[in-house]
């Protein structure tokens, strides 16, 4: 496939985007500015940025915890993003949901969520209404590894077929779910073959290249908004923190971890195509470096200077039910 020159310096400066903005949020949790749960998305890039360019208006997109990263390549304000990860008030959920529950439903983004594997049953109730509203568009419903063990997904994975749902399941395969690999973890680790028994078809891509996660995604994405019906993408990617925050990855070596930084990192791999098809301008690529430092430290500023919600705010967006 052969890209313009706008469209690989777009998919450069998105990955850069989430790249700085995932280390800034690092540098924030050290100090204690924000609290909770938090679970970075440094690395997996490629997976958010790509399947994103594939998307149409309309289309919608759920995902588990590591959700900062979907959330931004979905054009969501870093702003918002960043105020809601502090806890202020002009955070995308108000301040009241952290790291792990952000909404941007204006972007047709559904969050967030925090139970492993929870997110893809209402997943697959989104790609139900999208099917039931004739909307013409397609839920893409996102899970790490881990979530793929879960049997909510597996109940899911049967409806979507059943209904011949309009849905893409993304698996994020980063190969440690929170700290066991899949290969100690799963008894059949190709998990683009675990929707064969329902009649689902998969693929497995290349998750750290930009260029192959669009491709595939394209692709897939159009097949299932024409008629047909759920299919699986595995991404296999990688991450260079810890699982959270919280996690040293001692379950890992660092020969392991530098071999991807090395040879396998989303954005100078993207650099490198560039270079190789006579496409890159290092005058260019020093002012999408200059504007995403500045869109950081702007977006920076203006959480720390949010306030934060008012007391009155505790027992609102709350459901409580009648006796």
């Amino acid at each position: 496939m052969q890209y313009s020159q706008d469209f690989l310096y777009d998919a450069y400066e998105r990955m850069l985007l989430l790249r700085r903005f995932e280390e800034k949020v690092g540098q924030l949790y050290g100090m204690g500015l924000i609290g909770g749960f938090c679970h970075l998305y440094i690395g997996q890039e490629a997976v958010a940025v790509g399947m994103e360019m594939a998307k149409i208006p309309g289309d919608t997109v759920i995902t588990s915890y590591r959700d900062h990263g979907p959330m931004l390549a979905g054009g969501s304000d870093p702003k918002s993003v960043m105020a809601e990860l502090l806890g202020r008030r002009d955070g995308c959920s108000k301040g009241k949901g952290g790291s792990m529950h952000m909404f941007d439903l204006d972007k047709g983004f559904y969050g967030g969520h925090g139970i492993v594997g929870a997110q893809v049953s209402l997943g697959t109730g989104l790609g139900f209404a999208a099917k039931y509203r004739k909307t013409n568009t397609i839920s893409i419903t996102m899970m790490g590894d881990g979530a793929a063990n879960q049997g909510q997904v597996y109940e899911s994975f049967n409806m979507a077929k059943l209904w011949n749902l309009p849905i893409v399941y993304i698996i994020e395969n980063n190969e440690y779910a929170m700290g066991t690999s899949v290969t100690r973890g799963c008894s059949t680790p190709d998990l683009y073959k675990r929707g064969e028994s329902f009649g689902i078809p998969g693929k497995r891509i290349d998750g750290m290249d930009v260029l192959a996660v669009y491709e595939a995604s394209k692709d897939i994405f159009t097949q299932a908004r024409d008629g047909g019906g759920p299919h699986i993408l595995e991404m296999k990617t990688y991450r260079y923190r810890g699982h959270s925050m919280s996690d040293p990855a001692n379950y890992r070596t660092k020969g392991e971890v530098e071999e991807y930084k090395s040879h396998h990192d989303p954005i100078i791999m993207l650099k490198d195509y560039m270079d190789k098809n006579n496409m890159l301008k290092d005058d260019t690529i020093q002012i999408i470096e200059k504007k995403v430092k500045s869109i950081i430290q702007e977006t920076t500023d203006f959480a720390m200077k949010s306030p934060e919600p008012d007391k009155s705010e505790l027992f609102t967006d709350v459901y409580i039910g009648s006796n």
